[in-house]
């Protein structure tokens, strides 16, 4: 098995409790203080994002359980939420419970986009892309975005704290084995970037816009194609 066939497989596995790593819960649980500085940092993403969702078709890759996509689908004209979990998208349809939202179950690593979006949105996907696949996706993100939509997307800094108690730190090597609340154990891909080299590389790549840091855990960026 391929490590993007172990990831996927995680990700079909993690679905029932991923909500407890965003919620601090379980054994992500470090202390209210941990949990407060947490979400002021989310709700730091969750405002810049709320700038651009308003009025606009958006295409929501790596969609999982609906954690954003109940927010973007309030205020968006469409969502076409996309994931290759069918655990994940079936918690997500409950979630949402709106009529505005498409859902697709497929591998973002083969899937083409059969239109263009006002916006482009992903969290905590860019990290799982594997080095030698970052062209290609953002290549695709392109073939998916309006020649002056935008893309929104946040993911994690490489901050120890933010992984379960049980798990292996994290470091800068690409790949990190992940536990699940059963034991069971899976190896999947883990980049962390710095906002300043992302956002270089990426306007190498032909993407106007910016890449910044919440205080601790989190980089989120905005970008156009330029």
């Amino acid at each position: 098995m391929s490590i993007l066939d172990d990831q996927i497989a995680y990700y079909r596995a993690r679905a029932p409790e991923y909500d407890d790593w965003f919620w601090r819960r379980g054994r992500y649980d470090r202390g209210q203080q941990h949990r407060d500085a947490w979400l002021a940092e989310i709700e730091v993403i969750r405002s810049a994002l709320g700038l651009l969702t308003r009025d606009c078709d958006v295409l929501e890759l790596a969609c999982g359980t609906g954690l954003w996509t109940h927010l973007i689908s309030q205020t968006s004209r469409s969502v076409v939420a996309v994931d290759a979990s069918p655990e994940a998208i079936s918690i997500n349809r409950h979630r949402a419970e709106s009529t505005n939202v498409e859902f697709v179950v497929a591998d973002l690593f083969s899937w083409t986009p059969l239109q263009r979006f006002d916006l482009v949105f992903f969290s905590f996907w860019l990290s799982h892309v594997p080095p030698e696949h970052f062209t290609s996706f953002w290549n695709m993100v392109r073939t998916a975005v309006k020649p002056h939509g935008h893309v929104f997307f946040a993911d994690s800094l490489l901050e120890q704290s933010s992984t379960a108690v049980d798990h292996d730190p994290v470091d800068s090597t690409g790949i990190v084995n992940r536990k699940l609340n059963d034991g069971r154990e899976f190896q999947i891909v883990k980049v962390f970037y710095r906002p300043d080299e992302l956002e270089l590389r990426l306007r190498a790549l032909g993407w106007s816009g910016w890449v910044h840091a919440t205080e601790t855990f989190f980089l989120y960026g905005a970008l156009t194609p330029s």
